[in-house]
């Protein structure tokens, strides 16, 4: 799942949150935050002025990656394309609500 908005800062900030639940062991976890981590440095001056969070929301299907080799590459394919969507432009903010004017000649 991946969260992005505008932060007001001239530099861009990443969260990442991989909890046990869909990640069992820690190996994997952290794996998962260093290819982020990494991802974010070569990508971080294209995302100036972002925050950005990526949460794993779906567990791992651990056994239908046999290797290391081929889970570091299935991890940095979709954080990939993930980091790709969070340097698209943002849509403009909603515009304020307009403050409603009390119609003339009627009492409060």
């Amino acid at each position: 799942m991946l969260y992005v908005r505008a932060n007001g800062h001239p530099q861009a900030r990443l969260g990442v949150v991989i909890g046990k639940k869909f990640a069992k062991r820690a190996v994997e976890r952290n794996l998962i935050k260093r290819q982020c981590r990494e991802l974010f440095r070569l990508r971080q001056p294209s995302l100036g002025g972002r925050d950005v969070l990526i949460r794993l929301h779906a567990k791992f299907p651990r056994q239908d990656v046999p290797t290391v080799a081929a889970f570091k590459r299935i991890c940095h394919e979709e954080l990939s394309h993930l980091f790709e969507i969070a340097t698209r432009p943002l849509p403009a903010p909603p515009a304020p609500p307009v403050a409603s004017q009390p119609a003339a000649g009627s009492t409060s």
